[in-house]
């Protein structure tokens, strides 16, 4: 027993491709609330820890709360580190504790990079989302001239070093005590046990990968597909990631509220003062339940594939051989795209269009496309975008569709083509991409950088 709530039972839930999820459901409130925490965590371990316990309590005390230890920490299984979760994979977990504990629609609450998680999740799945809290979070990992705000390179590697060789020391525990939650470092009794709560919530190799992931991700083309209300939450004292990150997340979610809070404690459950900050956060959620929203649009990832040289193949071969071979062509198509959950939306010319809820998915499936056509002497280009679509029914409309059309138009023979907008999101996934220079879209403002996709690390990463 800690404090007024029972520790609560450890459930599990298991993902659409095997992973088995962690979770815990608590609280009677009237709103449903998915808490998604940053780095590492330890469902059943985390209630020892006062300030962890106290603010699971205050959270419980307005809402039922869904917590769960992401994939590679905790309780749950853990991860393949040659082959870290994909993004959608990792919004596989949020949907697959939803759908456990019964919860068609739900408020996300993220701290740090579980709130990068939900800025994604609510762009992808807004039917789900009551509303987003982001706390403690930034749109990119890296420093970039438009980005000023990330770690520079030398700064991640001298981090990732620390975390690589002393992970779950008492030295690495008092030194991220000091760095991220000042309000406790000279508390000895907490430091020795959060260095316990480190040991158990990932190992050396897991956080290493999940800090990895942190410092490659960038989702500032996602920003503005979010639909949902959205509470940015920061600490303007915030060593960790400074002030701007959050300035800049509100700047560029429609309609966002950006609450700056005073002190310098990086992480949400940590603050000598959460209560002041979940007090916020329950007026937020209390201000948008009962808001019913049809959205028509999502975030998408476009797949266009096209036969090349159809015309000539089929003056060569003749009429009757030519729709045998587009028909054995549309099976072997049709196969990966229910292997990695690509919904068919149209016939494409020669070729198809398909839809997918993650960019890596939808690069995976172009090329095992590629792979599956080349034993039939049958050559297709691809192209691949992320984007805001819009549903009508079946159909899928928007910009975001002809950006992709073009990106397929301008890939060469047995080359999948992708936008720096999904490369930029499959960060992680073990693809690999080479630069193919900037590209006029026909129809499309601007230049857009293309990259082609291979399915392991045989040229430089960029």
């Amino acid at each position: 027993m800690t404090g007024s709530l029972a520790v609560p039972e450890v459930r599990y839930v298991k993902t659409p491709d095997g992973a088995h999820i962690a979770y815990q459901v608590f609280g009677a409130g009237p709103i449903d609330v998915v808490l998604v925490t940053g780095f590492a965590s330890n469902i059943e371990y985390g209630w020892r820890l006062e300030p962890i316990a106290r603010a699971l309590q205050r959270l419980g005390g307005f809402a039922r709360v869904i917590q769960f230890d992401r994939r590679g920490t905790g309780l749950s299984d853990r991860m393949d580190l040659s082959n870290p979760p994909t993004l959608e994979a990792r919004m596989d977990d949020i949907r697959a504790v939803m759908d456990a504990a019964g919860v068609e629609r739900a408020a996300l609450v993220g701290d740090t990079d579980g709130a990068t998680l939900c800025a994604v999740f609510a762009a992808t799945y807004p039917s789900r989302v009551l509303a987003a809290v982001l706390h403690g979070s930034v749109a990119r990992g890296l420093w970039a001239r438009d980005y000023p705000w990330g770690w520079r390179p030398e700064r991640w590697d001298e981090y990732l070093e620390r975390v690589e060789t002393q992970w779950g020391s008492q030295s690495l525990a008092d030194w991220y005590l000091e760095w991220n939650w000042p309000d406790h470092r000279y508390d000895a009794a907490f430091l020795r046990e959060f260095a316990s709560y480190l040991r158990v919530s990932a190992s050396p190799g897991a956080a290493l990968a999940i800090e990895r992931l942190d410092r490659d991700h960038d989702i500032r083309d996602v920003l503005g597909t979010i639909q949902v209300p959205v509470l940015v939450t920061h600490r303007v004292d915030d060593v960790v990631e400074p002030i701007e990150c959050a300035r800049h997340l509100a700047a560029h979610i429609p309609g966002a509220r950006l609450l700056e809070l005073p002190g310098a404690a990086h992480f949400l459950m940590f603050a000598s003062d959460t209560d002041a900050l979940l007090d916020s956060v329950e007026r937020f959620l209390e201000s948008v339940r009962g808001e019913e929203q049809d959205f028509d649009r999502v975030l998408a990832t476009v797949l266009f594939t096209d036969i090349v040289g159809s015309t000539d193949t089929a003056t060569t071969i003749g009429d009757r051989a030519w729709r045998e071979l587009v028909a054995t062509h549309d099976q072997r198509v049709r196969t990966p795209l229910g292997r990695f959950r690509g919904r068919e939306v149209d016939r494409a010319g020669d070729g198809f269009f398909a839809v997918f809820d993650g960019p890596a998915r939808a690069v995976r499936c172009a090329l095992a496309i590629g792979e599956a056509l080349e034993p039939l002497g049958i050559t297709v280009r691809a192209g691949v975008h992320t984007g805001e679509v819009e549903l009508d029914g079946a159909s899928v409309r928007g910009i975001a569709v002809n950006i992709g059309a073009r990106v397929a138009a301008s890939a060469r023979p047995n080359e999948v083509l992708v936008s720096s907008t999904v490369k930029d999101l499959v960060a992680g996934s073990g693809l690999a991409f080479q630069s193919r220079g900037q590209h006029a879209l026909k129809g499309i403002p601007d230049e857009w950088e293309l990259f082609a996709a291979a399915p392991r690390a045989t040229e430089p990463l960029v």
